[in-house]
């Protein structure tokens, strides 16, 4: 299942709570759901940090002249 659907899911899932109320499938549903959002969720957030990359640079003598 792709996030958009799973998102999708999720906040039908929300609406209908707040209208009449989930049944125990239905919140075993959004709590699966949700922990695979976030899954999604972390696994992109560490794999923008992973592509970061420091560099600690001297300035060049030219760099430092022009000031």
């Amino acid at each position: 299942m792709d996030i958009d659907n799973v998102i999708l899911r999720i906040n039908e899932l929300a609406q209908k709570k707040k209208t009449v109320g989930l049944n125990e499938d239905e919140l075993q549903e959004r709590a699966s759901l949700r922990e695979h959002y976030l899954k999604n969720i972390r696994s992109n957030f560490k794999q923008q940090l992973d592509s970061i990359e420091f560099t600690d640079e001297e300035p060049s003598s030219d760099q430092e002249s022009n000031k």
